[in-house]
């Protein structure tokens, strides 16, 4: 069984920075996705960056230049900096795992950004 635990959200100030992690744990093909998604209220959820394990990276056009993306393979986890955040960043951030034929969902992190 794969788990996620998301962790790092929280309140910051417009202009603030916050650092998610996402760390994976079960039994993990090594070639897989890892990514953040986030869903505010009302909205659909939507992909804000993506890596494989091999390295590729997209960013959803709200994310490039303020937010980056990156993973430590051995430890099966993903890390996610934002800076300059907008209060239009506020939303639950997920942690997705994606392998050949499945996918796994964390259970969400909240990051909020308001003076």
């Amino acid at each position: 069984q794969v788990q996620l635990v998301e962790s790092g959200g929280g309140l910051v100030q417009p202009g603030g920075s916050l650092r998610l992690s996402c760390a994976a744990s079960g039994s993990i093909v090594s070639i897989n996705t890892m990514g953040w998604y986030r869903q505010a209220p009302g909205k659909q959820r939507e992909a804000v960056a993506i890596m494989t394990s091999g390295g590729t990276i997209s960013y959803s056009d709200s994310a490039k230049g303020r937010f980056t993306i990156s993973r430590d393979n051995a430890k099966n986890t993903v890390y996610l900096q934002m800076n300059s955040l907008r209060p239009e960043d506020t939303a639950v951030y997920y942690c997705k795992l994606r392998v050949p034929g499945k996918e796994y969902w964390g259970q969400g992190t909240q990051v909020t950004v308001s003076s």
